[in-house]
Order: structure tokens, then sequence, then C-alpha cells
């Protein structure tokens, strides 16, 4: 199949028929007919078609989808939604998908690539879980979808996580929370998280996860240390059985924070610190590494020392920028900037940090889908 592609006019023919086409329109179908069979991530289609313009992720499948309903009316042409990844054009009579990659549907495969993000998602490796995912058509792979949806949130794709029809809800629901975590009062989020324990809307990992894990963060933010203290035994105790190993060091930072929080001496939480930094030293993961290096920063700045508190805090963040995991960063930055209201009110540092967390909101697209994701939390919590 050839498409004649008429840039003056927008438009597109094939076989007797044309259609017209909005600018951006064309320029979408121009750029995949050149490139077709290959597969562009929204990012790579917003730098090629939208150069000095800043639209949303949210720009490139709005016009995809009005493009494919145009080029129905040609028959045959189609643009493939990659799972995990993005777009690509296919055209009939191409040798696109003939022979080119006979391992698609490998089992074994498969597998071992799943085990390969698996791997990537434990070490805190979230450049490379998306240098995997943009490489599928390439490796001849198809994205496991539970990773697929995994490398949406590493992204902070929270765009793509609220609208898309692509992964059950129930499935996104956890990743969503997170979200949903970092906006407002975290007295007020306490109490909808234990809501949402106690209607088990979770899938049974990710309920288990909020438990023993997130609620530890939730109830130190909102100035109640003790209840995150007491749940934390109960942390202890799920991560002492086989198969929860790699929770250890995240729980052990966590532990860190939240006798912090809670005024331990310095020599209990020296005798705590080396015990994360020996954990780390086994278990390398960059996420956890940057964390640490927060948690550490803001008990520098509880002693006064300023430069080195700050120091700290910058390198963890710069870890966690260098790992890819976005919303992670973010999290850093919303217990920097909790913590600095708590202990620091009013001071240069407090308003610092809360500048650099307004900004990460903004970034994540959080401040404009504010209302989008609280309504579709809420209606989901209060449904009968």
């Amino acid at each position: 199949m050839h498409l004649e592609l008429d840039g003056s006019e927008y438009k597109v023919s094939s076989g007797g028929l044309t259609i017209e086409l909005l600018p951006k329109e064309f320029a979408l179908l121009q750029f995949l007919y050149r490139n077709r069979g290959r597969t562009f991530s929204r990012e790579q289609l917003l730098d090629k078609v939208w150069p000095m313009e800043y639209p949303v992720e949210r720009t490139v499948d709005d016009h995809i989808y009005r493009l494919r309903k145009k080029l129905r009316q040609l028959g045959g042409i189609d643009i493939k939604t990659i799972r995990g990844f993005g777009y690509s054009l296919a055209i009939p009579g191409s040798l696109e998908g003939v022979a080119m990659n006979p391992a698609t549907n490998d089992p074994e495969l498969r597998n071992t690539m799943r085990e390969v993000f698996m791997k990537f998602h434990v070490y805190g490796q979230g450049q490379s879980m998306l240098t995997l995912a943009r490489q599928q058509d390439i490796l001849g792979y198809e994205l496991d979808p539970h990773y697929s949806m995994v490398v949406h949130f590493v992204q902070g794709d929270l765009d793509w996580l609220i609208h898309t029809g692509e992964v059950p809800l129930k499935d996104r629901l956890f990743y969503l929370n997170l979200f949903y975590f970092f906006i407002g009062e975290p007295g007020v989020k306490v109490e909808y998280a234990e809501r949402l324990i106690k209607k088990k809307l979770l899938n049974e990992p990710e309920q288990l996860e909020l438990e023993i894990l997130t609620m530890l963060d939730l109830y130190t933010l909102a100035g109640q240390p003790e209840k995150a203290l007491e749940r934390l035994k109960r942390s202890y105790q799920v991560i002492s059985e086989p198969g929860f190993e790699n929770f250890v060091p995240v729980t052990v930072i966590t532990e860190l924070f939240i006798h912090l929080v809670a005024g331990a001496g310095d020599v209990e939480l020296e005798r705590m610190d080396q015990a994360a930094s020996r954990i780390l030293q086994d278990k390398p993961f960059l996420r956890e590494i940057g964390g640490y290096k927060v948690v550490k920063g803001l008990w520098k700045l509880r002693r006064a020392q300023w430069a080195e508190g700050e120091k700290l805090i910058h390198e963890g963040l710069q870890v966690l920028e260098m790992s890819g995991f976005i919303p992670l960063r973010l999290y850093a930055l919303y217990r920097t900037h909790h913590f600095c209201r708590m202990f620091l009110t009013g001071s240069a540092l407090d308003r610092k940090y809360e500048r650099l967390f307004t900004a990460e909101l903004e970034a994540c697209g959080l401040t404009r889908l504010e209302q989008s994701l609280e309504g579709l939390l809420l209606r989901l919590l209060e449904a009968p």
C-alpha cells in the first residue's frame, strides 16, 4: 500500500481516495509513515511532531484517536498501540511483521524479559526499564502487561494511569493512590488510607504493601509516629518471611525516619543508620540509596548542620533522578517538605523545599489532574 502525502493542503491519498487532515494530524502521519514499522513513545512523538511547543502527552493520544478514525476510510492502514511504550504505523503489503521478529511469541523469551524487568525494578533502575521497553520492536518481544503499567508509573505518566482502558482500574489503583497521597494534608490522607485498607479494594500484594509500608510514612508525616512504630512491628513480622527480602532496605530506612520524627536521640539514630548502611551495601538499590541519603540529610537538619544536610538531600534527589523513577523523587520531596513544615516552619529551608515540591507536583501533572484523580478514587471508595 502506498500513500501520497500533500503537505501543501494536508491531504493523504491512496487507491483513488483522498482525506483531509489537520496540520498536526498530517505532521504526525507523515513522521510515522516515513518511519513505518518502528515504534515511538509519546515523548518521542512530542519531540518530533511538536518541537519547541509544550503540549501534554495526552495530546498525542487525542491526535492518534482522530487520525485513526480518518484513516479508516483508506482501509488497511493501522496505527498500532504497542503496549507499555507507544505507537507504530503498519502498512499492508510491507515486510513489517513478516518473519522479522519470530521470537515475539516465544514463551521462554517472554519469561526471560519479565525476569529482566523484575531485576531492574528491584534495583531501582527505571532508566534501564524504559530503555528495554523502547526496544520491543527491535528485540522482538512483547512487554508483559503488568510491566507495561509499571513503565508508565516509572515515567510519572499520571494522565495515562487515570484514563487508560488498556489495564483494569483495580490493577492501576495502587499506583493512582500513591500519587493521591502526595496531595493535601497527610492527616486527611491517613483517614482516607485507613478507609481504603478497610474496604480491601486493592489487589492482595498491593494491599499488604499499603498496610506494612506506605502507612508508616503517612502516620509519621501526619504527626502520629507512635502509630507508625506500632504498625512497624507487623511490618518486620511480614518481611521476615521468605519472599520479602527486598522489602528490608526500605523498611529499615523508614524506621530511621519514624524515629527521627518521634524525637529519638542521636545514639539510637546512629545505631539504625549503621544498620541501614550495612544493608545497602548488600542490596545497593538505587531507590533506597536515594531515599536513605534524603533521610540522613533531614537528620542533619534536625541537628542544625545545615550545609551537610542540604548536601545529602541534594545527593539523594540526584540519585533518584538518575534512577528514572519520577514518582520516587516526588516522594522524597514530599517527605522533605512536610518534615520541614514540622520542624523548620517558616525558615528559608522550609520555603525552599516547598517550592521544589510544588514544582515537582506541576511537572508530574498532579496539579492539573488533582480533581480528576480525587473524583475517580473517592467515587470508588464510596461506592456500595
